[in-house]
């Protein structure tokens, strides 16, 4: 969770009793030097005067609303990966343009609203990145977090809005259930086997081994395997009176309670969600403090980041609703398209699903994460990601259940048995990497190749009955359940 903030965590500590006393010592004696010196707290280490209720990391110098700055600053975005992906730029206003000009060009649609994404995703997460840091430590990491994962709640709501269910109404069914539950496990996927073998890779190519903290490594990788068996239950729950010979279940009865389980999980997993939050942020937050001032000690280019030009309030917030707005659009553009690639191109639910929307919806914020990794800055990177899937498990995934619960639609967990044996099996070995609290590029190289190895599976699994994006029938929905007979 804290590795999504280039400016680390750690740097956000104030100064010591000390520290206070020294520069009011130094006050006395020169009081126009008070500007040079990093440890009062009214100049930040850039010489600018600090702004009531601003701190002083985030603190850029200026008021309101420049286009100059703001446009260098936002091209220059946290990290060298991140300015190379606004190269992509031009394709944002290209993909508006075709989706309107040409809304029969599906494939072109759905290209173009893809590379789209990736860039203004990228700025969405910059510019949560510049306003935590202008905010109180505990909120501006549970700002962060949230900002981060937007794309990815964005993309869930859209597909579960555009949902149509009911197969009495032939003219617009289209479930996207389906594709959303694969969507949930995607991401999980995406983060413990694609970024972390990234990260595990990057770091690796530079050293011969990367090492981090337990507090780290151990809880969240455990928090992470509770999650994942607290997802599959509902399945876990079909599967098993699917094949038993004991009990009569018809389809749609077997279906409803699984809906029901479905809720009540995902009440539970939001409730573990805050309780994770409340744990790293406020009783155990000196744990990770020191886990991450030690990994501060080991960035080279430190200074360097101090002493970037920062987005002042005014920008940063222009530039969270140009961001979301141009998800939010994106993302539209692209689900519309997801039912004829599903159902003429043959793109499974399950590659769709499971690869595509995951690749695309943390491509930018994992970016951070890699770069960390590069700058032999492995707790961050770790937080980073294992933060990302946690939130997905425990918060997005629960909420899409809670708000299509709301909508009188029905989303549940009921997960093929296919995605919740990949699931378990990928945590378990990402877990195993993990255990001995370091790394190196073999083991990101073998976490790669299982997620290739799991996307070939993917894009190869069968559609349900039908052939479209998610419209199986609600025989289908329930696992393939059939009426089983009660023993008396």
């Amino acid at each position: 969770m804290f590795g999504k903030r280039r400016e680390k965590a750690g740097s956000r500590t104030h100064a010591t009793g000390q520290d206070v006393e020294l520069a009011d010592s130094h006050e006395l004696k020169d009081a126009p030097s008070r500007q040079h010196m990093h440890h009062d707290l009214r100049f930040n280490h850039n010489g600018h005067k600090v702004t009531r209720g601003i701190h002083p990391d985030g603190e850029s110098g200026r008021r309101g609303f420049h286009p100059h700055h703001f446009l260098r600053i936002s091209a220059r975005s946290a990290s060298k990966l991140s300015m190379i992906v606004n190269i992509l730029w031009p394709f944002v206003p290209a993909a508006i343009a075709v989706r309107y000009t040409h809304p029969g060009a599906h494939e072109w649609i759905f290209a173009l609203n893809y590379i789209a994404m990736v860039p203004s995703a990228n700025l969405l997460g910059f510019a949560g990145q510049e306003l935590a840091r202008k905010l109180p430590k505990v909120f501006g990491v549970v700002l962060e977090v949230f900002l981060g994962g937007i794309v990815e709640i964005i993309l869930f709501m859209v597909l579960l809005s555009k949902n149509v269910d009911d197969p009495a109404d032939v003219e617009h069914y289209n479930n996207f259930v389906p594709v959303i539950r694969a969507a949930i496990l995607g991401s999980i996927l995406a983060n413990v086997l694609l970024c972390m073998g990234c990260c595990f890779f990057a770091g690796g190519m530079r050293r011969d081994e990367q090492e981090f903290d337990a507090a780290i490594s151990e809880v969240g990788s455990g928090l992470l395997l509770t999650a994942g068996f607290g997802l599959i239950i509902p399945a876990a729950f079909v599967t098993s009176l699917s094949g038993s010979t004991s009990v009569e279940v018809d389809p749609q009865g077997l279906s409803d309670k699984a809906l029901t389980i479905s809720r009540v999980t995902s009440i539970v997993l939001f409730l573990a969600f805050l309780l994770y939050a409340w744990f790293q942020m406020h009783t155990h937050h000196s744990i990770y403090d020191a886990v991450l001032e030690k990994d501060e000690a080991r960035d080279q280019d430190r200074h360097k980041d101090l002493k970037k030009a920062k987005l002042t309030l005014t920008e940063c917030i222009l530039a969270l609703v140009i961001s979301i707005a141009l998800v939010s659009l994106h993302a539209v553009f692209l689900v519309e398209q997801i039912e004829y690639l599903v159902r003429e191109r043959g793109i499974s639910d399950m590659g769709m699903g499971l690869i595509l929307v995951p690749f695309i919806e943390k491509a930018a914020e994992n970016l951070t994460a890699v770069d960390e990794a590069w700058d032999n800055q492995m707790n961050f990177a770790l937080s980073h990601v294992l933060g990302s899937s946690i939130q997905t498990a425990l918060f997005n995934g629960p909420l899409v259940v809670i708000v299509g619960w709301g909508l009188h639609k029905a989303m549940d967990l009921n997960f093929e048995i296919f995605n919740a044996v990949i699931l378990i099996l990928a945590i378990i070995v990402a877990g195993s990497f993990l255990r001995d609290r370091k790394s190196n590029y073999l083991e990101g190289a073998l976490c790669v190749f299982i997620y290739i190895i799991i996307a070939v599976a993917a894009f190869t699994y069968p559609n349900p009955h039908h052939g479209a994006a998610g419209t199986s029938e609600p025989e289908a929905s329930t696992g393939g359940a059939h009426k089983l007979r009660l023993m008396r």
